[in-house]
């Protein structure tokens, strides 16, 4: 009777086991999917972010308001540094997202695209009020940047 006990009670159990574990595969992937448009509206919203912030930081320059200036490129900066993570091979399609495949088949180009934006917002920060041509230094530092990330990485509109 005792081997009997013992039997039932190792197949309970792993079938309680099995079942967690199934409920948890079944909970992860309807997770998943809304952990996808979560990604893809956090990486929209950060260029979107991103675009305004460069508009300001331009009428900022040309006013001559640099440390306002000097804060939002920082943040620019920290921004393009939160994009490295935010294209993980599951969210390539679907929320209306704009980014092209190349993103995926480019994956070193587009990172180290992310990381010189980066580094060049810390740069603009260095020498924006010493410089003698306020339009060519942001469009060397920060907006050649968005035009080449646009033209590869990104669809038109």
């Amino acid at each position: 009777m005792h081997a009997l006990v013992k039997h039932l009670t190792k197949i309970i159990c792993n079938t309680l086991f099995t079942t967690f574990l199934l409920i948890g595969a079944f909970l992860s992937s309807s997770f998943a999917e809304q952990s996808v448009e979560e990604i893809i509206k956090t990486r929209q919203s950060i260029f979107s972010n991103n675009y305004k912030v460069a508009k300001r930081v331009n009428s900022l320059v040309v006013s001559e308001d640099f440390d306002e200036a000097k804060q939002l490129m920082n943040e620019m900066s920290e921004n393009y540094k939160k994009l490295l993570n935010l294209f993980p091979d599951n969210t390539q399609e679907g929320f209306e997202t704009e980014a092209l495949p190349s993103i995926w088949e480019n994956k070193d180009e587009f990172n180290t695209l992310m990381s010189k934006a980066s580094s060049d917002m810390l740069q603009l920060v260095s020498v924006i009020e010493d410089t003698d041509d306020i339009n060519g230094t942001l469009g060397k530092f920060m907006w050649g940047n968005c035009k080449a990330c646009h033209n590869k990485f990104r669809a038109e509109n």
